[in-house]
């Protein structure tokens, strides 16, 4: 249908650009162009032929011939295509055989951690024990019973032997039967072993580096001597009822520069 103007003159309309999607490349061929630096197949050739099929190209020429310029475009003949670029040839993978009668496992070795509790304690040994924070020294130390049952906390109570109020109690107490193993709460060096005359009875203390050590009071026997080096876990003594003591347990301290500081921040 003709469109009438003003001045009489019959004029066709001219029908919108509309680019042909078929022969535009996908977006994830110019994606794949743009990691090998290679012009995708159909691209600036196929945009400026598209725009000419569309009748854009003769709206432009006729621009330029109305303002004498003449435009002259050269693609340069390449060839390349993304089939063109070079690309490794894909690589066999490896077999592995064995003898018949060779037994073959796929268990994953082990592997040492450096986070394992003597490792954290350590870390933590980095600085002195008396500035180690509270959710720093939480479970650094192991339990030097298999089963810990707390008799009596760390802190003030009521003197088991006297009565008197306001005594420190400066342990922990586990109740637990007379000649039970006890354990070295870390590794370190046994720097005590022997009858405690302040009411320990038989009593072992274990530095462990750094100010930070345990004492291990009450004990039926010692297994140790002073110098002997313990690992995490090792066999200490034997628990019991000796010193100022009402009945077997286990008394346990921690010490932070020869001061006795509640167990549980450690345990």
């Amino acid at each position: 249908m003709l469109d009438v103007k003003e001045h009489g003159r019959r004029r066709a309309p001219v029908p919108e650009f509309e680019a042909p999607a078929a022969d535009l490349p996908s977006r994830r061929d110019a994606l794949a162009a743009e990691r090998t630096r290679a012009v995708p197949t159909g691209g600036i050739s196929q945009l400026v032929g598209s725009g000419l099929r569309s009748g854009i190209g003769q709206k432009a020429g006729m621009v330029l011939a109305a303002t004498g310029l003449a435009l002259a475009v050269t693609l340069p003949s390449t060839g390349m295509t993304l089939a063109s670029v070079d690309a490794p040839a894909p690589t066999a993978p490896a077999v592995v055989s064995a003898a018949a009668d060779v037994p073959v496992t796929f268990a994953a070795p082990a592997v040492a951690s450096a986070l394992n509790a003597d490792g954290q304690l350590q870390e933590t040994l980095k600085v002195e024990a008396a500035n180690v924070a509270p959710q720093a020294s939480k479970g650094t130390l192991s339990a030097p019973l298999k089963e810990l049952n707390t008799s009596s906390p760390f802190g003030a109570r009521l003197n088991p032997l006297t009565g008197e109020l306001g005594e420190i109690h400066t342990g922990q107490d586990f109740a637990v039967a007379c000649s039970t193993s006890v354990f070295a709460a870390a590794g370190g060096t046994v720097t005590f072993a022997g009858w405690h005359p302040y009411g320990g009875g038989n009593r072992v203390v274990i530095d462990h580096g750094n100010g930070l050590s345990t004492s291990y009071n009450h004990l039926s026997s010692i297994s140790v001597a002073v110098g002997t080096q313990l690992e995490r876990g090792d066999l200490v003594a034997l628990s019991g009822t000796t010193g100022a003591s009402t009945g077997c347990h286990l008394h346990f301290e921690v010490m932070v520069n020869d001061e006795t500081v509640d167990p549980t921040g450690w345990l």
